[in-house]
């Protein structure tokens, strides 16, 4: 009995983390599950304009999903193929190397 209600909490948590995904709004408890951030660091982020939000009614929070997924997607970093490559564009354009 204890291992089909450990199976039906696992199936229950698989259920609810793809109906975040499905969802286009969130609410302050969804999008911190989805950021997976702490409900204190999320607060911090919204209330120092960070990250994007709303606040219809001015009180409750919420979150579009595909604005998080940008928002979390900033600030790439290049990897060491992308910059050895710029590197070598700009010598051939400055014409220090000859091919």
């Amino acid at each position: 009995m204890e291992e089909i209600l450990r199976r039906l909490e696992i199936i229950e948590k698989h259920v609810l983390e793809r109906n975040l995904i499905l969802k286009n709004v969130l609410n302050f408890n969804e999008a911190c599950q989805y950021l997976e951030l702490s409900q204190s660091h999320l607060y911090k982020l919204t209330s120092t304009g960070n990250i994007p939000h709303y606040n219809p009614n001015g009180k409750k929070l919420y979150f579009n999903r595909a604005e998080l997924d940008e928002w979390l997607l900033r600030n790439r970093n290049t990897t060491q193929e992308e910059i050895d490559k710029q590197a070598a564009n700009y010598l051939i354009k400055k014409g220090r190397v000859k091919l």
